[in-house]
């Protein structure tokens, strides 16, 4: 899942509450333990809500939760911060785009990733986009570039 990257990339968690404290992770199952005791708190995180894990040795980054658990998440406990997320759909759907061209362009094997700017071979030549001028010229194009009129609506100093 890209959306740590692309977040990060903008500087935007879309955080709507922050929680403190002591967490441990279980089966897949994040949960709070209260200061007063080792009994775990429900920290208000509903189905299909994004959140962000800080400060854990395994788990750092974006996820999406889940009733269930989430199988990817690494049993742990930490001492750290889960920041509640409120993601636009409109951001979710740049993700999305973004991770199919990831998929696509992204690979070393991909054309877009190759150091040659333009080739040229038995009559037939050609040239594609570059990463800019200056000290990128010649270099691949990133998705972060390739979608940086997009990701500028989201993005925080």
């Amino acid at each position: 899942m890209m959306i740590s990257e692309v977040c990060h990339e903008v500087k935007n968690w879309f955080c709507c509450d922050r929680i403190f404290g002591k967490f441990k992770i279980d089966g897949g199952v994040l949960r709070f333990l209260d200061a007063s005791s080792t009994i775990p708190v429900n920290m208000g995180l509903q189905n299909g809500q994004y959140f962000r894990i800080c400060k854990s040795v395994f788990n750092d980054g974006v996820w999406q939760y889940k009733d269930t658990g989430i199988p990817e998440l690494q049993d742990e406990e930490f001492t750290g911060a889960v920041w509640l997320m409120k993601v636009p759909r409109d951001f979710l759907q740049l993700v999305t785009d973004i991770e199919a061209w990831q998929e696509k362009y992204g690979g070393l094997d991909s054309p877009a990733q190759s150091p040659f700017s333009s080739e040229s071979f038995g009559g037939y030549s050609y040239s594609k986009a570059s990463g800019g001028s200056g000290t990128k010229a010649g270099t691949a194009v990133t998705w972060a570039e390739n979608f940086a009129s997009r990701l500028n609506r989201w993005r925080k100093i």
